[in-house]
C-alpha cells in the first residue's frame, strides 16, 4: 500500500509538512533552520537556506488558534473535576488560571510557526518571489 501523497495545490509546496516545520520552530521551507530568534520573533532569513521570513504576517491569527485550543482542553477538564469533586472556588481559581496560562504560553509560538508555514505554503504575503513587495 502506498502512502498518500502530501497536499498541494496550485503553487506546488505542500501544505502539511509545511504546518508541521513551523510548528516545530523551523524554517518550513528547510526544515532545519530557527524559525524563531526569540521566544515569538520570528528570524527575518532562515539561518540554513536563507529562505526571507521576515514579511510574514501572522497578526491576530496566532492568539486566536491558542484560545480555542486552551479553551477546548481547560473547559473539559475544569467540568470534570467541578462534577466528579466539588471543589471550593479558590481550588479552580489555584488549579485552572496558572494552567492556562502556561499552555496558552506553551500553545502559542506553536501557532504561530505554523501560520507562518501556512503562509509560506500558499506563498501569501511576500513569499511568492514573483509578486511584489507590499508595504507593511
Amino acid at each position: 500500500m502506498t502512502s498518500a501523497a502530501p497536499v498541494r495545490y496550485s503553487n506546488n509546496r505542500p501544505l502539511w509538512p509545511a504546518l508541521w516545520k513551523g510548528a516545530k520552530f523551523t524554517c518550513p521551507s528547510c526544515g532545519e533552520g530557527k524559525l524563531f530568534r526569540k521566544y515569538l520573533k520570528v528570524s527575518d532569513t532562515c539561518p540554513s537556506c536563507g529562505e526571507e521570513l521576515h514579511h510574514h504576517r501572522a497578526d491576530d491569527a496566532p492568539p486566536y488558534f491558542t484560545i480555542v485550543i486552551v479553551g477546548h482542553i481547560i473547559v473539559p477538564l475544569l467540568m470534570a473535576v467541578e462534577l466528579a469533586f466539588w471543589p471550593p472556588l479558590w481550588v479552580h481559581a489555584a488549579i485552572w488560571l496558572p494552567l492556562t496560562v502556561i499552555l496558552s504560553l506553551v500553545f502559542l509560538p506553536v501557532a504561530k510557526g505554523a501560520t507562518v508555514g501556512l503562509q509560506w505554503a500558499f506563498r501569501m504575503h511576500g513569499f511568492d518571489g514573483n509578486a511584489e513587495e507590499s508595504t507593511r
